[in-house]
């Protein structure tokens, strides 16, 4: 039985997850890619430091307004649908990004962007639960989260190159990078529509074996859940899911001040030179954060252990944003960014895991999306207190103290929130 669920196991991570990473690739390249636009955007519409932290962040105040209607929607009409759905919105949104022509439409397509894209993240996670049993996620969300890492380290030549394309057919470059990062957002949720399965019974490459094998871990999971920890969503929601939420909060604040800002932190250490390689030189960190997730996610997996993986990796976060707010050359910037972008990003994996081990049925539901709401917010805040304290001390290292201080307070968070002793973590 042990074996027929492991053989299974991997049949889907070859089968299921490649389309759910492209997804997230995607999703975070035109979530992100007005970082590189506003090397001429902020220009073209005048923009202060503070007006584009504003505007980059109100993607997250859309996103977290529909998080929760979006997941109970999802549950209800079926993943492949609404996942479809999402993508298929948030491509044409992305898009019309090209549209903006003033500070105001900027900051109403980026709003109405997050209304799109919302639901994607706690859906997939969901989608991933009807799959996996508990002690393969934290891999297999580890690999997800990659994704993201792997759209900035794709994304980041891509959108220079794409900034290239200045004046073709009248067109600035940020528009042509809108445009065409937008497009192929359309083709994957068609594509998802018409080939991802709903739920392992329902295809043909898993033996009856494995099927058995997966459905009776799953069942057993969903059944002991339902009877131990559906409180989550009631007296316990206050304590657990609440500082949960706060973990998700300080993180999303941190990857978000980072990432939104980072072509320009090391546009400034180039003095104006050299910009054709600022791409490839914003790839770097997210290089590194995807070689060090995937290590993370494996230990985390390997150990049987969460909290202490989150902890640690918001530390390493932490400290990584200080050595980059004291960083005066490219070299050890790009040093500190890594380390902090390392930290950032090998939260999601163990983070997730340890979270959707405590909640099954509609509690999942609500619980993952309350929680991703409330993270959710630090994406608001995380750009938006960047570019406020940009514009007020014209440095960027005050804010970058601050991202550090809030990811200490997400640490400490996560320390606070009491293990559940009747989930036993399960060690390769």
């Amino acid at each position: 039985m042990q074996d027929a669920m492991r053989s299974g196991s991997k049949k889907i991570a070859l089968r299921i997850l490649p389309l759910l990473c492209l997804g997230y690739v995607i999703a975070y390249l035109d979530r992100i890619n007005v970082s590189f636009a506003a090397l001429q955007l902020n220009e073209d519409l005048n923009l202060s430091p503070a007006a584009y932290g504003l505007g980059a962040g109100l993607f997250f105040a859309g996103y977290v307004l529909f998080e929760v209607p979006s997941n109970l929607i999802l549950r209800r009409v079926g993943a492949r649908l609404w996942i479809s759905r999402i993508m298929v919105s948030w491509g044409v949104l992305s898009a019309l990004m090209a549209l903006v022509h003033s500070e105001a439409t900027f900051y109403l397509c980026r709003f109405l962007l997050g209304i799109a894209e919302a639901g994607f993240l706690p859906g997939v996670i969901l989608y991933v639960n009807q799959w996996l049993p508990s002690q393969d996620r934290a891999r297999a969300l580890s690999v997800l989260a990659a994704s993201t890492a792997v759209a900035g380290l794709v994304g980041s030549p891509l959108s220079m190159s794409l900034l290239g394309l200045d004046t073709v057919w009248g067109l600035r470059g940020w528009q042509w990078l809108f445009v065409l990062e937008g497009i192929p957002a359309i083709i994957l949720g068609v594509l998802v529509l018409l080939t991802l399965p709903d739920t392992p019974k329902d295809v043909r490459w898993l033996t009856h074996e494995e099927k058995s094998a997966l459905q009776t871990a799953l069942d057993s999971e969903a059944g002991h859940l339902d009877r131990h920890r559906f409180h989550v969503i009631g007296r316990g929601l206050f304590w657990k899911v609440g500082l949960l939420g706060i973990v998700y909060f300080c993180m999303v604040l941190g990857m978000y001040g980072v990432a939104f800002w980072m072509p320009q932190i090391l546009q400034k250490t180039l003095d104006g030179t050299n910009l054709s390689l600022l791409g490839w030189y914003n790839a770097i960190p997210f290089l590194a954060a995807v070689v060090g997730m995937l290590a993370i996610g494996w230990s985390s997996d390997r150990f049987g252990e969460r909290k202490l993986h989150v902890v640690g990796a918001l530390v390493l976060a932490s400290v990584g944003c200080v050595l980059a707010g004291q960083a005066t050359g490219l070299v050890a910037s790009l040093v500190a960014l890594s380390l902090a972008s390392i930290g950032l990003w090998s939260v999601i994996g163990p983070f997730w895991a340890f979270t959707t081990a405590r909640m099954g049925g509609l509690a999942a539901a609500v619980g993952v999306a309350l929680i991703n709401s409330i993270g959710n917010t630090g994406g608001f805040f995380g750009p938006y207190l960047m570019g406020w304290l940009k514009s007020t001390t014209a440095d960027y290292r005050v804010g970058l103290d601050v991202l550090a201080l809030v990811l200490v307070i997400g640490a400490c968070s996560m320390m606070l929130v009491r293990a559940d002793k009747s989930v036993k973590p399960v060690a390769d």
